[in-house]
Protein backbone atom coordinates (compact mmCIF):
# COMPACT_ATOMS: atom_id res chain seq x y z
CA UNK A 1 0.00 0.00 0.00
CA UNK A 2 1.16 3.42 -0.80
CA UNK A 3 0.98 6.84 1.15
CA UNK A 4 -1.85 8.91 -0.14
CA UNK A 5 1.33 11.40 -1.67
CA UNK A 6 3.36 8.57 -3.02
CA UNK A 7 2.35 6.99 -6.86
CA UNK A 8 4.27 4.73 -7.92
CA UNK A 9 4.83 4.05 -11.75
CA UNK A 10 2.17 3.38 -13.60
CA UNK A 11 -0.90 3.39 -10.71
CA UNK A 12 -4.03 5.62 -11.60
CA UNK A 13 -6.16 7.36 -8.87
CA UNK A 14 -9.70 8.61 -9.35
CA UNK A 15 -11.71 11.21 -7.87
CA UNK A 16 -13.54 8.80 -5.16
CA UNK A 17 -16.99 9.55 -5.22
CA UNK A 18 -17.99 10.79 -1.77
CA UNK A 19 -19.38 8.12 0.65
CA UNK A 20 -22.78 7.20 0.65
CA UNK A 21 -23.93 6.03 4.72
CA UNK A 22 -24.52 1.96 4.34
CA UNK A 23 -25.58 1.52 7.96
CA UNK A 24 -22.32 -0.43 9.21
CA UNK A 25 -21.84 -0.56 12.95
CA UNK A 26 -18.53 -1.20 14.91
CA UNK A 27 -19.59 -4.56 16.48
CA UNK A 28 -15.82 -4.36 18.70
CA UNK A 29 -12.51 -3.22 18.20
CA UNK A 30 -9.27 -5.78 16.99
CA UNK A 31 -6.20 -6.02 19.01
CA UNK A 32 -3.15 -7.10 17.22
CA UNK A 33 0.60 -6.49 18.09
CA UNK A 34 1.20 -4.49 14.63
CA UNK A 35 1.06 -0.28 15.24
CA UNK A 36 2.83 -0.07 11.92
CA UNK A 37 1.68 -0.85 7.93
CA UNK A 38 5.12 -1.87 7.47
CA UNK A 39 5.31 -4.14 10.81
CA UNK A 40 1.93 -5.94 9.53
CA UNK A 41 1.95 -9.10 7.56
CA UNK A 42 0.35 -9.40 4.24
CA UNK A 43 -1.78 -12.49 4.80
CA UNK A 44 -2.30 -13.46 7.90
CA UNK A 45 -0.94 -17.15 9.20
CA UNK A 46 -3.15 -19.45 11.20
CA UNK A 47 0.51 -19.95 12.66
CA UNK A 48 0.72 -16.32 13.81
CA UNK A 49 0.51 -14.35 17.13
CA UNK A 50 -2.76 -14.41 18.81
CA UNK A 51 -5.24 -11.46 18.41
CA UNK A 52 -7.83 -10.33 20.42
CA UNK A 53 -11.39 -9.10 18.94
CA UNK A 54 -12.88 -7.20 21.64
CA UNK A 55 -16.45 -7.13 20.96
CA UNK A 56 -18.74 -3.99 22.28
CA UNK A 57 -21.86 -4.49 24.15
CA UNK A 58 -24.97 -4.82 23.14
CA UNK A 59 -23.32 -7.24 20.59
CA UNK A 60 -21.31 -9.78 23.48
CA UNK A 61 -24.65 -12.04 23.29
CA UNK A 62 -24.22 -12.97 19.85
CA UNK A 63 -21.06 -14.84 20.94
CA UNK A 64 -22.95 -17.80 22.08
CA UNK A 65 -21.75 -21.39 20.86
CA UNK A 66 -19.12 -19.62 18.31
CA UNK A 67 -17.39 -22.18 20.15
CA UNK A 68 -18.47 -24.68 17.81
CA UNK A 69 -16.20 -23.68 15.21
CA UNK A 70 -12.66 -24.01 14.54
CA UNK A 71 -12.32 -21.57 11.93
CA UNK A 72 -13.99 -18.00 11.20
CA UNK A 73 -14.20 -15.39 8.84
CA UNK A 74 -13.52 -11.58 10.70
CA UNK A 75 -14.27 -8.78 8.50
CA UNK A 76 -13.18 -5.48 9.49
CA UNK A 77 -12.80 -1.93 8.49
CA UNK A 78 -9.51 -0.82 6.97
CA UNK A 79 -9.91 2.65 8.45
CA UNK A 80 -6.62 3.84 7.52
CA UNK A 81 -6.34 3.17 3.61
CA UNK A 82 -7.01 5.10 0.69
CA UNK A 83 -9.81 4.68 -1.22
CA UNK A 84 -8.56 6.71 -4.30
CA UNK A 85 -6.29 3.76 -6.43
CA UNK A 86 -7.82 1.97 -9.04
CA UNK A 87 -4.45 0.66 -10.76
CA UNK A 88 -1.76 -0.44 -7.90
CA UNK A 89 1.89 -1.50 -8.50
CA UNK A 90 2.38 -4.00 -5.50
CA UNK A 91 5.53 -4.54 -6.90
CA UNK A 92 7.02 -1.27 -7.25
CA UNK A 93 7.85 -2.04 -10.51
CA UNK A 94 5.76 0.14 -12.43
CA UNK A 95 3.57 -2.87 -13.93
CA UNK A 96 -0.24 -2.12 -12.16
CA UNK A 97 -2.47 -4.24 -11.51
CA UNK A 98 -6.11 -3.30 -11.03
CA UNK A 99 -7.35 -3.71 -6.96
CA UNK A 100 -10.15 -5.97 -7.44
CA UNK A 101 -7.28 -8.47 -8.49
CA UNK A 102 -5.43 -7.60 -5.39
CA UNK A 103 -5.91 -8.52 -2.05
CA UNK A 104 -4.42 -4.57 -0.89
CA UNK A 105 -6.29 -2.72 1.78
CA UNK A 106 -6.66 0.18 -0.85
CA UNK A 107 -9.98 -0.47 -2.23
CA UNK A 108 -13.37 1.78 -2.32
CA UNK A 109 -14.79 0.44 0.26
CA UNK A 110 -12.18 -0.67 2.77
CA UNK A 111 -13.42 -4.18 4.29
CA UNK A 112 -11.07 -6.48 4.89
CA UNK A 113 -11.25 -10.25 5.78
CA UNK A 114 -9.32 -12.87 7.38
CA UNK A 115 -9.86 -16.46 7.81
CA UNK A 116 -8.72 -16.91 11.44
CA UNK A 117 -8.11 -20.01 13.70
CA UNK A 118 -10.01 -19.75 16.67
CA UNK A 119 -7.80 -20.23 19.65
CA UNK A 120 -10.29 -19.30 23.00
CA UNK A 121 -13.22 -17.35 24.19
CA UNK A 122 -12.40 -15.11 27.16
CA UNK A 123 -16.03 -13.15 28.18
CA UNK A 124 -16.55 -10.36 25.50
CA UNK A 125 -13.06 -11.09 23.93
CA UNK A 126 -12.72 -13.93 20.83
CA UNK A 127 -8.60 -14.73 20.51
CA UNK A 128 -7.54 -16.00 17.15
CA UNK A 129 -4.51 -16.49 15.13
CA UNK A 130 -4.43 -15.46 11.41
CA UNK A 131 -5.11 -11.57 11.16
CA UNK A 132 -3.63 -9.19 9.11
CA UNK A 133 -4.45 -6.10 10.34
CA UNK A 134 -3.33 -2.82 12.46
CA UNK A 135 -3.90 -3.16 16.48
CA UNK A 136 -7.81 -1.03 16.96
CA UNK A 137 -9.07 -1.86 13.59
CA UNK A 138 -12.49 -1.57 13.92
CA UNK A 139 -14.20 -4.51 13.54
CA UNK A 140 -17.56 -5.63 11.15
CA UNK A 141 -18.60 -8.94 11.72
CA UNK A 142 -17.55 -11.79 12.88
CA UNK A 143 -18.86 -15.52 11.09
CA UNK A 144 -18.57 -19.46 10.97
CA UNK A 145 -16.17 -20.52 8.48
CA UNK A 146 -18.71 -21.40 5.05
CA UNK A 147 -16.73 -24.81 4.88
CA UNK A 148 -17.51 -25.92 8.66
CA UNK A 149 -21.47 -24.55 8.80
CA UNK A 150 -24.16 -26.42 8.09
CA UNK A 151 -27.52 -24.25 7.56
CA UNK A 152 -29.72 -24.85 10.70
CA UNK A 153 -32.82 -23.86 9.02
CA UNK A 154 -34.45 -26.07 6.22
CA UNK A 155 -33.84 -26.16 2.69
CA UNK A 156 -35.01 -23.73 0.09
CA UNK A 157 -35.65 -24.23 -3.33
CA UNK A 158 -32.29 -21.91 -4.06
CA UNK A 159 -29.90 -24.94 -2.18
CA UNK A 160 -30.39 -27.05 -4.80
CA UNK A 161 -30.64 -24.98 -8.46
CA UNK A 162 -27.38 -25.73 -10.09
CA UNK A 163 -26.73 -24.49 -13.90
Amino acid sequence: MVRESEIRAGEVVVEAPKPNHAGLVYIGRIRTPWTSRLETPRQGRHDGPVCRLEIFEPWVAGLKDLELYNTLEVLYWLHLSRRDLVLQSPKNDGTARGIFSLRTPVRPNPIGTSVVKLVGIEGSVVLVRGLDCLDETPLLDIKPDRCEFTPLAPPQPGDFQTE
